[in-house]
């Protein structure tokens, strides 16, 4: 990232998610779209990749190479955030998910329960043995 322009939010906010430069796979390609030859004939647009993840981002938002190398940089960041947020919340979902599984009952719901279950025993219990031979 030496000849990029200086943003130091986003070198900072590359560190605190450890993306590191030798993680990235950067490769420059024509663009489609609007803007006829000028966006015909230059390689502007740019495709980053982080390998560790296998995230890909397409930058084609501006005309200048290093801007866009820069916002696909910040795209980058924002995705992986993401990706950790959904992952951090499936296990905070998962934890909660087990906390219910396991906890006891309240008294309230007990009891409703077990009168339930006398009143269905008591219901079996009238109908008495099959059979003729008595």
């Amino acid at each position: 990232m030496a000849d990029l322009p200086e943003d130091n939010a986003l070198r900072t906010r590359m560190q605190k998610l450890r993306v590191r430069e030798e993680d990235l796979e950067e490769s420059f390609i024509r663009g489609s779209g609007a803007g006829g030859q000028k966006i015909n004939k230059t390689s502007s647009t740019v495709v980053l990749r982080h390998i560790p993840s296998g995230i890909e981002v397409r930058c084609q938002r501006e005309r200048s190479q290093s801007q866009n190398r820069l916002i696909a940089r910040q795209e980058l960041c924002e995705r992986l955030e993401a990706a950790f947020q959904t992952a951090k919340l499936e296990i905070q979902n998962e934890r909660e998910k087990v906390r219910r599984q396991t906890r006891a009952r309240p008294r309230g719901l007990k009891k409703r329960l077990v009168a339930g279950k006398r009143h269905r025993a008591g219901i079996k219990e009238g109908r008495g043995k099959v059979g003729g031979n008595d």
